[in-house]
């Protein structure tokens, strides 16, 4: 007799195109000014949909990179070593551009192409998004020093991944890393006491330690030290440019929650060479170009999780069955799918429509000024809460690391963390609506092309209350800012089941406190349909 017959168990879901079958993804990337990839981004879904890359990923995130302080001579390297499916993610990721596209092939739309293939491949794994991120983020700052640029751009610019540890002169391209948090500040990177000393010219050599430094084995560091001008950026390479290894010491990795493919590492510097990026003083406002643009990743990788823990909810509900009835059928699980689905794509157009404001930075940078932010903060907490829920869907089995959904709920944390907690955001919007003005101005006028009366309510409510903002009330005004951009979003370019439920609930208040509480009359099919894997 078997005692042992497989049965209402959902099959594999090992392989999918993310972008041929994600409908609002796919329309957002026209929308926004980049029509003409859609064969890049579908060949792109394709390699990292497909159940090698699937497999890499998993491989990368189960065996965590290692930390070499000295060769077996007893020399010191401080190197990290990665497993190869780490490097084969990493190739990938260079090849297509995720480090570099908008500046390589600076075209209209090529920021929403790269945020596209940064929303799909974190679909994949998320960890190798850090180093890509900040080689892609380094530019803006390093354009404020050309002689440094002229040496590097080169390098960041190529499309072929070296991962030697070696100078990078010898090497067919590089990745850029970034090190500001110090034990004692934290976000206060004004409270950094890391010294950087003047030798001629802009050079310095740098004395100090970071508590957490991105992704270690990259070839050079933005870095934040104190200088007699006051703090100032500095780029630092493992290098010297006399062909030594540079005074850069890695104390041990970080052994963190989520993001284990990806190192992060506590490192000391002792009088190490760096170059001088911007004037003396002038630290944060260099540094903060590179963060406007890993900010901007943060919103596209909790974007990406989201559609990622949405698909296996889904598939997962179509395939099992319970009391007499597939889950999709049931009620209450399709009320809970469907604000699932309702949540996925508001968040991804909110993503690619600010990936739209960087290609139009020209004429749109009060908007990005101020929307970069409240959407880094909004979609990032709301992420948390959303693969949560996903989880559930899969009951017991869900918890369990076979279904992906473990990692995905380690992980999605994180991009609420970096680059500036959820204070640091509310407050940075509430800095920037007090010195500029222009920017709540673009966030208004944004709103207000919906002509849709109940986000005219809503936002004659916001405007009483930006109106009178207060250090203690910065996160409420910030979440009702990204939800109504949210709003306006969907109701301009979403389907009507996607429009009215989102106004019905976020903006109306007809809503519960928990995802699947979308009140009677809610057009659960219309969600549903709209958020299932489409045809390519």
């Amino acid at each position: 007799m078997t005692t042992h017959t497989v049965l209402n168990q959902p099959p594999p879901l090992e392989e999918w195109n993310g972008f041929t079958t994600d409908r609002a993804l796919r329309e957002a990337c026209v929308r926004e000014g980049a029509p003409e990839a859609e064969g890049l981004l579908k060949d792109f879904g394709s390699r990292v949909g497909s159940a090698q890359a699937r497999t890499l990923g998993g491989l990368a995130n189960d065996t965590p990179p290692v930390l070499r302080t000295h060769d077996r001579f007893g020399n010191r390297i401080d190197e990290v070593e990665f497993p190869p499916a780490w490097h084969e993610l990493l190739k990938l990721s260079v090849e297509y551009g995720l480090h570099n596209l908008p500046w390589r092939d600076p075209r209209p739309g090529s920021h929403v192409v790269r945020a596209a293939m940064c929303y799909l491949t974190v679909q994949t794994e998320s960890g190798q998004l850090c180093p890509l991120s900040m080689t892609y983020s380094a530019i803006p700052s390093l354009r404020l020093e050309p002689s440094v640029l002229a040496e590097w751009e080169p390098k960041i610019l190529s499309s072929t991944y070296d991962s030697r540890c070696r100078p990078a002169g010898e090497k067919a391209g590089v990745l850029v890393g970034m090190a500001m948090t110090e034990k004692q500040g934290g976000s206060d990177v004004r409270a950094n006491t890391t010294k950087a000393t003047p030798v001629d010219g802009r050079r310095y050599r740098i004395t100090g330690h970071k508590w957490f430094c991105s992704a270690p084995m990259c070839d050079a560091f933005l870095i934040l030290a104190q200088a007699p001008g006051g703090l100032t950026c500095f780029l630092l390479p493992r290098w010297t440019p006399d062909g030594r290894r540079n005074a850069f010491y890695l104390q041990r990795l970080k052994n963190k929650l989520g993001n284990r493919s990806n190192a992060s590492s506590e490192v000391e510097f002792e009088e190490a060479f760096a170059w001088r990026v911007g004037e003396e003083g002038r630290g944060v406002p260099t540094i903060i170009e590179m963060v406007t643009h890993t900010r901007l990743d943060c919103v596209l990788g909790s974007a990406g999780l989201m559609r990622a823990a949405l698909v296996q909810a889904l598939h997962h509900a179509r395939h099992r069955s319970a009391f007499g009835k597939r889950l999709i059928e049931q009620p209450l699980m399709r009320n809970v799918l469907a604000d699932l689905c309702l949540e996925s794509e508001a968040a991804t157009l909110l993503a690619i429509r600010l990936a739209g404001s960087f290609d139009r930075r020209d004429t749109e940078s009060p908007f990005q000024r101020l929307a970069t932010a409240a959407a880094k903060y909004w979609i990032c907490k709301r992420a948390i809460a959303h693969v949560t829920e996903a989880m559930e869907c899969l009951g017991g089995a869900g918890y369990v690391e076979e279904s992906g959904l473990p990692r995905l709920y380690r992980e999605i944390p994180l991009n609420s963390i970096w680059e500036g907690c959820g204070n640091v955001l509310s407050l940075d919007v509430l800095r920037a609506m007090a010195k500029e003005p222009e920017c709540v101005d673009a966030v208004r006028a944004e709103i207000r092309l919906a002509s849709e009366p109940r986000l005219k309510a809503y936002l004659e409510s916001l405007d009483r209350e930006l109106a009178r903002p207060s250090e203690g009330s910065a996160r409420r005004i910030v979440e009702r800012l990204a939800v109504a951009l949210q709003a306006s979003l969907v109701a301009r370019h979403s389907p009507s089941a996607v429009a009215d439920a989102f106004l019905a609930t976020r903006i109306s208040g007809d809503w519960g406190r928990q995802f699947g509480t979308l009140p009677a009359g809610s057009d659960t099919e219309g969600l549903l349909e709209r958020g299932a894997l489409a045809s390519a």
